[in-house]
C-alpha cells in the first residue's frame, strides 16, 4: 500500500483567520486614498486614485487610472 496514514499524533489544522499586520489597514481602517480628475473634450474623463501621502517613485507605482464613469462611491456598493 502506498501513501501516508495518519496516526492519533498528527495534529489537525484548523483553518485560520489571516493574520493582519497592524501596520496595515484592515477593514475597519480603510485605506485613505486621492481622486485626481482629467476632463477631456473628445473622450472620457479619467480619475487617477493614489494615496495622498505618496510622493516621487512611490506615487508612480501605487496608482490606478481609469475611466469617470467607473467610479462609484464605496458605500453604495455596500
Amino acid at each position: 500500500m502506498s501513501g501516508r496514514t495518519r496516526s492519533e499524533d498528527d495534529a489537525v489544522s484548523e483553518p485560520r483567520a489571516p493574520s493582519i499586520d497592524p501596520g496595515q489597514p484592515g477593514r475597519s481602517d480603510p485605506p485613505t486614498l486621492e481622486l485626481a480628475l482629467v476632463k477631456y473634450a473628445d473622450r472620457p474623463d479619467r480619475c487617477t486614485i493614489h494615496p495622498p501621502d505618496a510622493t516621487g517613485v512611490e506615487r508612480m507605482s501605487t496608482w490606478i487610472s481609469v475611466d469617470r464613469d467607473l467610479v462609484v462611491d464605496a458605500e453604495s456598493m455596500r
